[in-house]
């Protein structure tokens, strides 16, 4: 679909759009809300996004620079961290929603971020918060940092992620809401002069959200969807030694009844029974004795019955799962490829340009952000329309999904590709083993990779939200951001394990990349995937669609 069919297609969360609160009414429309707010909010967004960013993109480099940490091991804390980050978001919202509303989370969110940064600054300023350096041809282990200087390192890790959960999310939804329509040792700046970078950022980005608080619409919490789901699974696990078989004696509740139904208010939807799938949970919609369903539809116990819609949503939830999980081995493989990248290009000659410039390793994940940004452009502009014309008809949501896993799996064969080449080189230097040793294989061959992964993100990933939100019913539809949200941070978590796996199971990973065997790795991942992709297959010709055609 086009840019603007996809930003129809998407949750208003994903948007930062939530179509509940465009609908309320504020207290004064003509003074709250509105362009006004645009230049506080849009520099508060942009600061935030400069301070994570420049804290965390180099962290992997920085544990091995400065604070010692095996390479492996240091791509394993990126990936740990990395999941933290994608799915504190999830929880921030969940509390936006139910308890506080989107602003006051962003505001204690944002303060977070510029404590963080202030910590991470600190750590590269003060000598005494890091191991001593390492002593080039000393020929001893390096000092390995204490368990106090780790312990403030990490304190910025968890000040950022509490950043990430309240602003990552909200801090879209609450600008959608004020309106009524839809670097390592080779950079030439020091970790210090970085980190107060992003510090500044991060303080300028506060200072502008505080500004145009008078301005701000709030709209009134509405509680979290999460919760309805929850309680059809209480419900029905409470009930699950009551039988449920047709018979025009049961009585399943529906909620209070709506206008504009029949003489007793409800409709004819109202009054339907749930649906023959998942069985097991219809019992959760069962009036029993004891449930304390009053007359007017309202529940003293709202955790011993739901309404049917409620157990509706629920299965539509579980029907969802099966290609919800195929695509957690996805993001198991990017995880992998893009923290081992930025090992890989520490031994790679990263001079751009004539030698007048180095590329910091950990700059090179920007390929892949960059590689999303322009898959996403072609598709929209160029690939899609042709589809279209060529067939008639717009490709689905799974069909999207399954050329991500398409592309993703060329992609891990080509990183498996490069690093072999990258190790014949020093094979034919002499130089294989050599911890110090640097091809002399330009770094920019590990963007062929990171395009190729680009493209399946920018198909299988805007696919997942897209699936998600047209399936889910209207009540759940702001869960899709979360449901991706969740697939990438599982991800990262298991990526770490997998490498554990590989580490204890095989030599491939050695600390010295010299040394490794990091193809083997990626040609694994490529099996891995492919046979992912033929799960994907089987769940996807099982999957009816409930709310679109195929």
């Amino acid at each position: 679909m086009e840019g603007s069919e996809l930003q129809e297609s998407l949750p208003r969360r994903s948007l930062g759009v939530d179509h509940e609160s465009l609908q309320q009414p504020h207290s004064d429309p003509k003074r709250k809300g509105g362009w006004i707010t645009f230049p506080f909010l849009g520099v508060a967004m942009m600061g935030l996004g400069v301070a994570m960013s420049g804290a965390l993109s180099n962290l992997v480099v920085y544990l091995i620079k400065e604070y010692n940490v095996p390479s492996v091991d240091a791509a394993q804390i990126g990936n740990i961290i990395s999941g933290c980050l994608s799915l504190a978001p999830v929880a921030g919202a969940i509390v936006a929603d139910a308890f506080f509303g989107c602003y006051p989370v962003v505001a204690v969110s944002m303060a977070f971020s510029v404590l963080s940064v202030v910590v991470f600054t600190l750590t590269a300023s003060l000598h005494g918060l890091r191991p001593s350096p390492c002593q080039p041809g000393s020929g001893g282990p390096c000092s390995p940092a204490t368990a106090g200087q780790m312990a403030a390192l990490y304190a910025g890790v968890f000040l950022m992620c509490v950043s990430a959960a309240g602003s990552r999310f909200n801090q879209a939804t609450m600008g959608a809401d004020q309106f009524d329509s839809a670097a390592d040792r080779d950079d030439t700046v020091s970790w210090t002069l970085g980190f107060a970078a992003s510090a500044a950022a991060a303080v300028v980005g506060l200072a502008a959200l505080l500004a145009g608080t008078r301005y701000y619409r709030r709209p009134a919490v509405r509680g979290s969807p999460f919760t309805g789901l929850a309680r059809v699974a209480v419900a029905a696990a409470r009930k699950r030694k009551v039988s449920v078989v047709k018979s025009g004696e049961l009585k399943f509740h529906h909620g209070r009844p709506r206008s504009g139904g029949d003489k007793d208010g409800n409709s004819e939807a109202d009054l339907l029974a749930p649906s023959d799938s998942f069985s097991f949970l219809n019992r959760a919609a069962l009036i029993t004795d004891g449930d304390g369903v009053a007359a007017d539809g309202s529940v003293a116990r709202p955790w011993r019955v739901c309404t049917v819609q409620e157990v509706e949503d629920f299965k539509a939830v579980l029907r969802i799962l099966p290609l919800w999980t195929a695509a957690i081995f996805l993001s198991v493989a990017i995880g992998v490829q893009l923290n081992f990248t930025i090992l890989q290009a520490l031994v790679m000659d990263r001079t751009v340009g004539g030698g007048g410039f180095t590329v910091p390793a950990g700059s090179m994940i920007v390929g892949s952000l960059l590689a999303v940004v322009v898959s996403l452009g072609l598709l929209d502009r160029v690939l899609l329309p042709l589809w279209r014309r060529a067939t008639g008809h717009k490709p689905t949501p799974l069909q999207r999904i399954g050329a991500g896993h398409v592309i993703t799996v060329a992609s891990m064969a080509a990183s498996a590709v490069i690093e072999r080449r990258r190790r014949a080189t020093a094979g034919a230097h002499g130089e294989e083993g050599n911890p110090a040793w640097v091809s002399p294989m330009s770094a920019m061959w590990l963007l062929l990779p990171f395009a190729l992964s680009g493209a399946g993100e920018a198909l299988h990933f805007p696919g997942q939200v897209t699936l998600y939100y047209q399936e889910f019913p209207p009540s759940l539809k702001n869960t899709a951001t979360g449901m991706v949200a969740m697939i990438v941070a599982l991800g990262f978590y298991l990526s770490t394990a997998l490498i554990g796996v590989v580490r204890r199971a095989t030599a491939w990973l050695p600390d010295n990349m010299n040394a490794s065997r990091l193809e083997n790795l990626y040609w694994l991942l490529t099996v891995l995937v492919a046979v992912n992709f033929g799960y994907y297959m089987l769940c996807a010709r099982l999957y009816k669609y409930q709310n679109i055609g195929k």
